[in-house]
């Protein structure tokens, strides 16, 4: 197994949690906060997404899809965003995970581009604290989406939802 191959392979399983976490939740259920200052899912959806394809665009300009206007913004780091509850500066989940899987192709087919070299190059600046390599940073993609997967829980029991997995 190539080292890429490994990467696509967390990726799809990773994939598969976030879908069974997000299944059975509504609109309404991504704004919920299971307690005080923790974020909504839609926010850490935004999240997921605008870091994907900031790392993913350090790698490889030019590679990844363009965000709705307003978008970065509304799922930035800075507290206003993150402690919104304005519905209307969030999407649906239909809408999230249309741009969740266009981004997540663009970061596969730029993974499946990489050779061995491109793999163990320096990583874009802003990521070298956490991932030093590109083949880090394409690891961090996938443990990213699922620390982000594992607060969904939360939501999930607050909610009375069953057991997703």
């Amino acid at each position: 197994m190539h080292a890429k191959d490994a990467i696509l392979h967390t990726y799809g399983m990773n994939e598969r949690i976030l879908g069974a976490y997000l299944g059975d939740l509504s609109d309404a259920d991504l704004l919920v906060r299971p307690v005080p200052g923790q974020n909504h899912i839609a926010w850490q959806l935004g999240h997921l997404i605008n870091t994907e394809r900031g790392l993913v665009e350090g790698i490889k300009p030019g590679t990844c899809p363009p965000l709705p206007e307003g978008f970065e913004q509304a799922h930035a780091r800075e507290a206003d965003a993150t402690t919104s509850d304005d519905v209307s500066k969030f999407l649906s989940k239909e809408r999230y995970l249309e741009l969740f899987q266009a981004q997540r192709a663009a970061t596969r087919k730029v993974l499946e581009g990489l050779s061995d070299a491109d793999l163990a190059a320096p990583a874009p600046e802003r990521a070298q604290r956490i991932a030093p390599t590109v083949g880090a940073v394409m690891v961090l993609l996938g443990n990213h989406l699922l620390m982000h997967v594992g607060q969904f829980v939360s939501v999930r029991r607050k909610l009375g939802k069953p057991v997703a997995i």
